[in-house]
């Protein structure tokens, strides 16, 4: 009888700490223009004001929506879309709307960011691969077919602001939750010279799981490192 008590003592209190309102929400990839954030909940794109307030989403219907980028003027936003099991580049504006799809290729297509002038999007594909590994292209908003970009590999990709080179990961992100790896999946930051494919690899003096490339909007000599 005793166990009996402690058994529904139990269940009752799981009961209710899954009936009290969640506290927290897992929010994802979040994205920023000059006057909103945009982020991932529930496989769908939200916008939410600089200074706060309640979000609206973006995209709904039978998908996962992911990897959001703000144009460089912010008036649109990239992102990877899986529907019917396929997964390409999409752009929504960034006040919501339906997407334009702007890949078709059966290989997954991942949206990685912007060319400066706003008029293409940089992802990576598989899509020409003869083996495992990944390249970079980009396709122009009205569609058409994507342009490679001059590269051996490249997971990850950031055009500098003049957009004459672009930093780079070669390999794709491994172990992301183990500590200190320093085996040969850590990933490094190579940055290349688009006009004569010119590469150079940028020196990070600590040790890292993966690193993540980006450009100061003031500089184009030396892109930003961020250590994962």
């Amino acid at each position: 009888m005793k166990g009996l008590i402690v058994s529904v003592a139990m269940i009752l209190s799981v009961g209710a700490a899954f009936a009290q309102p969640a506290d927290h929400v897992l929010l994802q990839r979040p994205t920023l223009s000059r006057t909103q954030i945009v982020f991932v909940y529930g496989g769908d794109l939200w916008s939410v004001p600089r200074e706060g307030g309640a979000a609206n989403r973006l995209t709904a219907g039978p998908g996962v929506e992911t990897n959001p980028i703000f144009s460089p003027d912010g008036a649109k936003i990239a992102f990877t879309g899986e529907y019917d099991g396929n997964v390409d580049v999409f752009v929504v504006p960034a006040t919501g709307g339906v997407p334009t799809r702007l890949t078709w290729h059966p290989a997954a297509d991942t949206a990685l960011g912007w060319t400066p002038d706003g008029r293409r999007v940089l992802f990576s594909s598989t899509r020409t691969a003869y083996s495992r590994f990944i390249e970079l292209f980009t396709v122009g908003l009205d569609g058409g077919l994507p342009l490679k970009l001059p590269l051996a590999m490249a997971a990850e990709g950031a055009y500098s602001p003049d957009g004459s080179r672009i930093a780079y990961v070669p390999l794709s992100r491994a172990f992301a939750t183990w500590k200190r790896y320093r085996g040969g999946r850590t990933t490094a930051v190579w940055v290349a010279t688009l006009a004569n494919s010119r590469i150079e690899k940028v020196r990070v003096t600590t040790r890292m799981t993966s690193a993540r490339c980006g450009w100061t909007t003031r500089s184009t000599s030396s892109p930003t490192v961020m250590a994962t």
